[in-house]
């Protein structure tokens, strides 16, 4: 097998194929030989497993993931890589690449297909563009996953794992727990790329839950409430609400009185409880 970390094979397979690097798409293409077998590692993969990969570049962690689950499908928008990846993946006869955009494609079905009576994770190189976009729509489609092991830039890494309740905390973060535990696993320095990106990265894993952490009967009115929470963040959650869902600010004081929480309290220091709580009683 070609060694896929090497920038000179890198060069010499994308020139064979006419191929040159496509920042539009975010593409950065890892040379520090280490990451991926760590991502492999990191994601539990084995014969029963079907791992599905998003923007797999070259395939340096398409072979990674082929090398230890039974099953790999790895999602490419660019057809400029279909042959550049047919001949660095060649060997491999558990691979199959999907040229579809994955924000677009009939996700549930194609696992529900390819995938049956597997365990399903999904390990990639994130596009940076679009992580948390690709991430909520992974968590919010109910998919059968079981973990979700994913490089993406440093800060977005800070937000999606910080907790609940803490200054790093956003909307994002009260989501991504709603449906995942999270933790950070490991620091890759933006040298580890080619080209290199102006950032430092991170690799995360979610892990999916069975069941969420709260209760609510209102799932989508529960995310409006903490999208709302999180619109001005210099500003006190009394405000945020009542601009958000469009109420008067005495109402929301009222709310705020109701769920013992201070009016002065701003959206980053209530917990999980808070806005299953905040819901409960504005649904009222």
């Amino acid at each position: 097998m070609q060694n896929l970390s090497d920038i000179n094979v890198i060069k010499s397979v994308m020139s064979r194929h006419g191929v040159t690097f496509n920042k539009g798409l975010g593409q950065n293409f890892l040379v520090d030989p280490e990451v991926c077998p760590a991502m492999a590692e990191a994601a539990d993969l084995n014969k029963n497993t079907c791992a599905v990969g998003i923007g797999p570049g070259v395939g340096v962690l398409t072979a990674e993931l082929a090398k230890r689950a039974g099953k790999v499908l790895s999602f490419e928008v660019d057809n400029r890589l279909l042959p550049v990846l047919n001949e660095t993946l060649k060997e491999f006869d558990n691979v199959e690449i999907i040229n579809q955009d994955v924000m677009k494609a009939d996700l549930k079905g194609i696992l529900q297909e390819k995938c049956k009576g597997m365990d399903i994770v999904v390990c990639a190189n994130l596009p940076y563009y679009i992580t948390s976009p690709i991430i909520m729509l992974l968590l919010e489609s109910r998919l059968p996953l079981k973990s979700i092991t994913v490089m993406v830039q440093k800060e977005a890494a800070d937000r999606l794992c910080a907790e609940v309740g803490s200054r790093d905390g956003g909307a994002v973060t009260v989501a991504v727990n709603y449906y995942a535990e999270s933790e950070k696993l490991f620091y890759v320095p933006k040298e580890s790329f080619l080209p290199p990106p102006k950032v430092n990265s991170e690799v995360i894993k979610l892990t999916v839950r069975k069941e969420p952490p709260v209760k609510t009967d209102d799932e989508d009115f529960f995310f409006k409430v903490v999208k709302a929470a999180f619109s001005q963040r210099r500003k006190t959650a009394e405000n945020s609400l009542s601009a958000g869902l469009g109420m008067p600010k005495s109402e929301i004081a009222e709310v705020l009185q109701k769920a013992d929480l201070e009016k002065t309290v701003r959206a980053e220091k209530l917990t999980m409880e808070d806005f299953a709580n905040l819901t409960e009683i504005l649904k009222k």
